[in-house]
């Protein structure tokens, strides 16, 4: 069924074939008829920084920005959801066009700038998902606050998504909003993710319950700002990382039509570079902070092979555009048979 609906939705502008294909997902959900898009995966238990997950086979941040469709989403089979980035404050993001496809690379370009209803808007409409799974919640800041105040967003946006929240991912690596991947730089960071888990461990107090945190890094760091990362996050004691956000290296796709557009390219360029990072870092962080993998996943051997270089959980958006929701199943699949070897 999805092969038909992608020759369709790929005749369409790719925001507006987003904005479609997330419609369609809800009115399958709506009438019952989710089993033709998908089955639903076989369980495959996995329990990670705390949190039990019924397969690690997740939706990353970005197809979902303001959590308007958790319950349509979830019915696909995914173990979880990641819903955001949601920023203090509604906005608009880029001027358009800000995505395109590019088919012949199983890639997309985005830079949609954290466009987004506001965290408000996220928070009521996670409240009044029939959803008990697994929720994440993307944080980010307004593109109009500097970077000396970013601090403020992301905190202002912890504490209100916090309740609803599985776990909470901090978004400092997104190439959309100027200045932003500035946070990632060690001396910067140390102070910024320092003053999250006091305020983490402030709420853990008030609500009874400790939410983990997770940091999104880019796949562009040098290799000694990968060092001072992990060694920021080592005596931070985060609870995990996800590996990574999208690039803005067009290496891959030279010369190839919107190759020159600027923003962050994901899907099947991104996979060898994110996967490198996530390597990298399993082995700076020799297994004491859980590892997320994504970037590039468009096969069940992708999501395995993730799995293979450290990652306890994995999770895609623009494999969803290629491949559709069976991916989900795929991967699940093929990260059963890797972990039994």
């Amino acid at each position: 069924m999805y092969a038909l609906a992608k020759s369709f939705l790929f005749c369409l502008d790719a925001e507006r074939a987003h904005d479609l294909a997330l419609a369609s997902i809800e009115a399958a959900y709506r009438t019952g008829l989710n089993p033709l898009l998908a089955a639903k995966p076989t369980a495959l238990p996995t329990r990670v920084f705390g949190v039990d997950f019924p397969n690690p086979v997740g939706l990353a941040a970005g197809l979902d920005k303001n959590g308007a469709h958790i319950d349509a989403l979830a019915a696909l089979g995914f173990g979880f959801i990641e819903i955001g980035t949601t920023t203090p404050r509604a906005q608009p993001g880029n001027p358009k066009p800000r995505m395109w496809r590019l088919p012949e690379h199983l890639a997309v370009i985005n830079r949609l700038g954290f466009n987004n209803a506001g965290v408000d808007a996220l928070v009521r409409n996670a409240e009044r998902a029939r959803f008990s799974g697994v929720l994440g919640i993307n944080i980010g800041k307004n593109k109009d606050t500097p970077n000396e105040r970013a601090i403020d967003d992301y905190l202002f946006c912890l504490e209100r998504v916090y309740a609803r929240a599985s776990y909470v991912t901090v978004n400092i690596s997104s190439p959309n909003t100027q200045g932003l991947r500035d946070l990632q730089e060690e001396e910067t960071l140390k102070r910024f993710i320092g003053t999250l888990r006091d305020a983490q461990e402030r709420l853990a107090t008030r609500h009874g319950a400790r939410k983990p945190m997770l940091l999104k890094i880019a796949p562009d760091l040098s290799e000694p700002e990968l060092d001072g990362i992990a060694q920021v996050l080592l005596a931070a004691k985060i609870d995990g990382l996800i590996c990574t956000n999208t690039t803005v290296d067009r290496g891959m796709i030279a010369g190839a039509t919107h190759s020159e557009e600027t923003g962050g390219l994901s899907g099947k360029p991104l996979f060898q570079k994110a996967t490198f990072v996530l390597d990298g870092m399993a082995r700076r962080l020799d297994g004491k902070i859980p590892l997320v993998g994504v970037g590039g996943i468009l096969s069940g051997a992708d999501a395995a092979a993730k799995i293979a270089s450290g990652a306890s959980l994995v999770q895609f958006y623009s494999g969803m555009i290629y491949r559709g929701p069976a991916l989900i199943g795929k991967s699940v699949e093929a990260i059963r048979r890797q972990l039994a070897q």
